[in-house]
């Protein structure tokens, strides 16, 4: 790899010392990179040219989210350097990036391809509307406390009904994020498959669901208490939300799109799992 595309949060790199650093290094091995800041405020996108090899994002995984989620149509093998927390998308620390990079120079790398979702919005009188997850889709309440009651359906056919603040559809990758906290599994990221976790359930059934990969959920908001109108989010990896009222449907399914994840490490998951679940 010699051509690279530097995804930067401003938030985590505020005098952008680190992205210099990259840049500087990855300059004089005589490689080319093409550097976008994400900023608070509304900007304009830098081009992703033909030649980029690799996307270097810098910061913590909702970057890592939301650079995949933007550049969902190029899949561009992502590495992540971590300026974050806990890092489960971002391999890369601060202290190993020039051997990172050395690493990708040379070639000695390895793809994990991981799985996405797209969610089709459904409406009376709308076109369907599609967004994609890396993570998940999260189906919440917005502004009141009331419970919001959800009717999951798997395949066309009824399965169950939560009342709960939300229900939480997520992928192997997405196990340690939302869905870790909402009391759901940790999951082999590279598996197959799809989970439904409620999200603060108002019953004693708070199990999470597996399913397979090739399963298609669609789920329901149901009218409130007298038949009251009831309005929720639908979330795509914690960027864009979509606001759906009672009746409105969601479809979640795999996606045809993949993202691939640049590993470097030999460390298998379940080590790095230790690693993080021992962090003070």
């Amino acid at each position: 790899m010699q051509h690279f595309y530097i995804v930067t949060n401003r938030h985590k790199d505020p005098e952008l010392k680190v992205t210099e650093r990259i840049r500087s290094y990855i300059e004089e091995r005589g490689g080319s990179c093409i550097v976008q800041v994400k900023e608070p405020s509304p900007q304009t996108k830098a081009e992703i040219t033909d030649d980029i090899e690799c996307m270097l994002v810098i910061g913590g995984d909702g970057t890592m989210l939301q650079a995949a989620r933007d550049t969902v149509e190029k899949r561009i093998p992502m590495l992540g350097i971590n300026m974050g927390t806990v890092g489960y998308l971002t391999e890369v620390e601060l202290p190993g990036i020039e051997n990172a990079l050395e690493k990708l120079f040379l070639d000695e790398y390895e793809l994990e391809e991981r799985m996405m979702l797209i969610g089709v919005i459904k409406k009376e009188g709308n076109d369907p509307q599609e967004d994609w997850a890396l993570n998940d889709i999260a189906i919440t309440r917005c502004g009141s406390l009331q419970v919001i009651q959800y009717s999951i359906y798997v395949n066309d056919l009824f399965l169950y009904s939560y009342s709960a603040d939300g229900v939480l559809v997520s992928t192997p990758t997405g196990s340690t994020g939302y869905n870790l906290s909402a009391g759901g599994p940790i999951v082999e990221p590279k598996a197959k498959l799809l989970m439904i976790t409620p999200i603060c359930p108002h019953t004693l059934n708070t199990r999470s669901i597996i399913l397979s990969a090739e399963d298609r959920i669609e789920i329901k908001i149901e009218a409130g208490r007298e038949g009251e109108k009831l309005e929720v989010e639908a979330n795509f990896d914690g960027s864009h939300k979509v606001t759906l009222r009672t009746e409105d449907r969601i479809e979640i399914r795999q996606s045809e799109k993949k993202t691939d994840i640049v590993k470097l490490s030999n460390a298998s998951f379940l080590e790095v799992l230790h690693k993080k679940m021992n962090e003070k």
